[in-house]
């Protein structure tokens, strides 16, 4: 079973006021009545025309981390720069979760993506999860898809890995 999800090309043609344009000091009266730009769900997801991951790289030994770090877990340099993450990449290890919290739809597949020598873990979309479907090596690519829309119309968009 393959749940719908929305693309992120069909997120962006949405439309809507931009953060930026709230960021400016437009009036917000006119802003009101279209809809919020969406927002990534998490910090390293970038949206746009091409949406894409960024990784956290130390400049001493090159490992890379999503998360915000004071030193690097492999040679505890402190020093790091924003590097983009390749957006199409391999399964490297999948299971397919048959049990979750409440409100979770199962099964789900769950992965750990090589995309390019970094690590991502992120779930499988637009895929059966079975494995006759899913399979190691399998090439993907990065797609994004909305988490939910709140009460101010603010969506938020999150990403995954659907088959190449």
């Amino acid at each position: 079973m393959v749940v719908g999800v929305k693309t992120g090309r069909e997120c962006l043609d949405r439309g809507g006021a931009s953060l930026g344009a709230l960021a400016s000091g437009d009036d917000r009266s006119s802003l009101e009545t279209s809809m919020a730009a969406p927002i990534p769900l998490v910090d390293y997801l970038v949206l746009g025309d091409e949406p894409h991951l960024v990784a956290n790289e130390c400049t001493s030994c090159g490992a890379r981390f999503f998360d915000r770090r004071n030193a690097c877990a492999g040679c505890f340099a402190t020093d790091f720069r924003k590097v983009d993450v390749d957006s199409s990449g391999e399964v490297r290890a999948f299971t397919i979760v048959a049990f979750a919290a409440p409100g979770i739809a199962v099964p789900f597949v769950s992965a750990i993506v090589d995309c390019g020598g970094t690590s991502v873990r992120a779930n499988l979309l637009n895929v059966t999860p079975d494995p006759e479907h899913v399979t190691l090596g399998m090439k993907v690519r990065l797609t994004t898809s909305s988490m939910g829309v709140d009460e101010a119309g603010t969506e938020a968009i999150g990403f995954g890995y659907e088959p190449a």
